[in-house]
């Protein structure tokens, strides 16, 4: 394997498959599946993710409501989510042991750096649910905040799209994609990989990104193997 330890970032709409909200419990059966294989490989995991699915804390308050509040309970859609994947893996055979940046001890553990390693470290899937505990910042934050804490080796952001292209690919036939792109590269042109707080932090850290098509079966496995899939960024 490519990779020893990773961090795996899921957006909750990905929970949706084909829904208009909520969790399609197939592709979270899909995604569990997936995970077992790289773990049955030796491979280190840690997941982060978000809660779209559910609640958007900004979609919260464009719509008048206090953005406090609506980030908490986006937060609190994450452990949602969370809890979901927990039981869709350990369906499957895995252990999992989901943490929670907020206390929610009757249903998740605390973040504790040590603890979440030494799961790791046991073969353990590690669920980060929660974000940051913060508001104002975004579960791609949280991904890459988790990734540096727990020294992954990369980031995996699992999307519906293939890499990072040019232009929205769903819109514009002519995008052009990129199969390796500096973080340079990324700024000076505008493109979209994640939030510009959790896009410089990763930067900063000299933490490679890579962005892939999760929803392709064996992607996955594929990624981790080292093999050229999606869109890698690095310095």
């Amino acid at each position: 394997m490519q990779y020893n330890r990773i961090l795996l970032k899921l957006s909750g709409e990905a929970l949706m498959g084909k829904r208009q909200y909520g969790i399609d419990p197939e592709r979270l059966q899909e995604y569990a599946q997936e995970i077992k294989q790289i773990i049955e490989k030796g491979v280190e995991v840690a997941i982060v993710i978000g809660g779209g699915n559910i609640f958007r804390g900004v979609a919260g308050a464009s719509r008048g409501m206090d953005r406090v509040q609506g980030d908490h309970m986006g937060m609190l859609a994450t452990v949602i989510n969370g809890l979901a994947l927990q039981s869709a893996l350990e369906d499957e055979g895995v252990p999992t042991r989901l943490q929670s940046a907020i206390k929610i001890n009757e249903v998740a553990e605390p973040f504790i750096r040590r603890k979440a390693m030494r799961h790791l470290e046991k073969g353990r899937v590690v669920i980060f649910g929660g974000g940051t505990g913060n508001p104002y910042f975004t579960t791609d934050s949280a991904a890459v905040l988790r990734a540096i804490e727990i020294s992954a080796d990369v980031i995996l952001k699992g999307t519906r799209v293939d890499g990072i292209y040019s232009s929205d690919p769903e819109k514009n036939r002519d995008a052009i994609k990129f199969d390796f792109i500096s973080f340079d590269d990324v700024l000076s042109k505008g493109l979209k990989v994640m939030d510009t707080t959790a896009f410089t932090l990763s930067q900063e850290n000299e933490l490679p990104i890579i962005v892939f098509d999760m929803n392709k079966k064996g992607n996955l496995m594929k990624v981790v193997s080292g093999e050229s899939i999606g869109t890698k960024v690095n310095l």
